[in-house]
């Protein structure tokens, strides 16, 4: 569900857990760094890292609980007294973490791919501060990395497959090798690392690993028939899903789109928005079956076929970004027809957390709060520009206008609850945007609720629950 986790809801307590995990390990590392052998700078470098991880966990945590217990130091030894510190105090803490990493980080030209930066440091406090209603601190953070010599949008093809007929600038940048500054991409700022049958490198290229199953969760099955007969290609053990390149990999649509995300943030750039490009948000593909008598013609979502609606699990508009497109060689069962193991399912590539494209978006958001509307429109016309659409006019320019330009230029790349928790946005953008959730949804659910686990073990003090669980 969008909204309705309980107490004892699995998803809360995972996240929980796993964020006060890392708070714990950021804890160790800047405890012991202080008395451990190391050069200054080898002390800057782990203490810089461990100051951002603890601050992207807070973050976090303050944006999906609200207050939360506030730990800095290293604990050895179980803790059953905590009580929640304000969501302002964590945020604060937040940037108090984020100044200091920034000036202990190297510079993004001097890290691996991979590796946090001081502009990953940069672009965090950005967005810490607008949650904090800091807006002038947040233009000034973003605008660090903006200006930085080394970053800038890509705006001409590059990359592994940029002589693809019908690509674009936007479809490069998530090809496969193109995510990483050593391919030539300056907008990327801090990108998950995956390696492909790679000790430690999350993906098996004989199996479904569990890692970014993008494409598993936002592509869609393609169980469409037509006289008895399947319109597209699948081996006999997949069952009623589509599995082959034709359909974009092993998608089982648990995540289908909505018709505001695939229709009305688009209305007034449909044709020309290159994020809408069929190469890039995918409504229209060839019947690739040869036994099917609709062999070679168009499947498009928009005139689904008779008996089909869009979107469904079957069948709806996905973004390409999903998919790796080229899969590992041991997933193929037929590699002249593209035919898919149903192993398939994982995304086989590097994954964006932030990209420059954002920072753009969000010193937007910061002029917004700040009431400098034709700065706000300027920035969000910067990303705009590169993908060929109409600009917007400072009238025109709100928090909903930059959470669909979210959703148009960072579309399954963001980590969308997040940033409507941040805004305490979910209920409003759910009721708005997602008739499918609309009736369920409360505004208790703009926050989760903490653990009972959590409230339980804490025996020796109230752990105090969110309002209404």
């Amino acid at each position: 569900m969008v909204g309705a986790y309980g107490v004892t809801s699995a998803i809360p307590l995972v996240h929980y857990q796993s964020l006060f995990k890392i708070v714990s390990e950021a804890n160790i590392a800047i405890t012991y760094a202080a008395t451990a052998t190391l050069t200054d700078a080898q002390r800057d470098e782990i203490v810089g890292q461990a100051l951002f991880f603890r601050a992207f966990a807070y973050r976090t945590l303050a944006y999906m609980y609200g207050g939360v217990p506030l730990i800095t130091v290293a604990v050895d030894a179980p803790r059953t007294d905590l009580v929640r510190a304000t969501r302002d105090a964590v945020l604060a803490q937040c940037i108090t973490d984020l100044t200091t990493a920034a000036q202990k980080l190297q510079p993004i030209n001097k890290v691996a791919d991979g590796r946090i930066s001081n502009l990953a440091a940069y672009h965090l406090l950005s967005e810490v501060d607008i949650a904090a209603g800091k807006f002038q601190d947040a233009i000034t953070a973003a605008s660090t990395v903006i200006s930085d010599p080394n970053m800038a949008l890509m705006t001409t093809r590059f990359g592994s497959r940029s002589t693809q007929a019908g690509g674009d600038v936007y479809w490069d940048l998530f090809r496969e090798k193109n995510q990483n500054r050593g391919a030539g991409n300056k907008e990327a700022i801090w990108v998950i690392q995956f390696e492909t049958d790679v000790l430690g490198g999350a993906n098996v290229s004989t199996s479904r690993t569990n890692g970014y199953m993008l494409e598993r969760q936002c592509v869609p099955g393609f169980g469409i028939s037509s006289g008895g007969v399947a319109l597209m290609l699948f081996p006999s053990d997949a069952g009623t899903n589509g599995l082959s390149t034709g359909t974009g990999g092993r998608g089982i649509g648990w995540g289908p789109t909505t018709k505001y995300f695939t229709n009305t943030i688009w209305a007034s750039d449909f044709s020309n928005d290159i994020r809408n490009s069929n190469m890039n948000f995918i409504r229209q593909t060839v019947i690739n079956n040869p036994a099917s008598s609709q062999y070679g013609k168009i499947l498009n979502t928009e005139a689904p076929p008779t008996g089909y609606t869009s979107p469904s699990r079957q069948f709806f508009p996905y973004q390409s970004k999903a998919t790796t497109l080229q899969h590992p060689a041991a997933l193929y069962l037929n590699a002249t027809t593209g035919t898919l193991s149903a192993n398939a399912g994982d995304t086989y590539l590097d994954q964006y957390m932030f990209r420059l494209a954002e920072t753009y978006l969000l010193r937007a958001e910061a002029y917004l709060g700040s009431g400098d509307l034709t700065k706000a429109a300027a920035d969000i016309n910067v990303v705009r520009a590169r993908a060929k659409a109409s600009a917007v006019l400072p009238a025109n320019v709100n928090i909903d206008y930059i959470l669909d330009e979210r959703m148009r230029e960072l579309g399954i790349e963001e980590k969308r609850r997040v940033t409507l928790m941040r805004l305490g946005l979910i209920y409003d953008r759910v009721k708005k945007c997602n008739p499918y959730y609309a009736g369920e949804m409360l505004q208790t659910y703009n926050l989760w609720p903490i653990p009972s686990a959590e409230i339980e073990r804490n025996k020796d003090a109230v752990l105090t629950q969110n309002p209404g669980y």
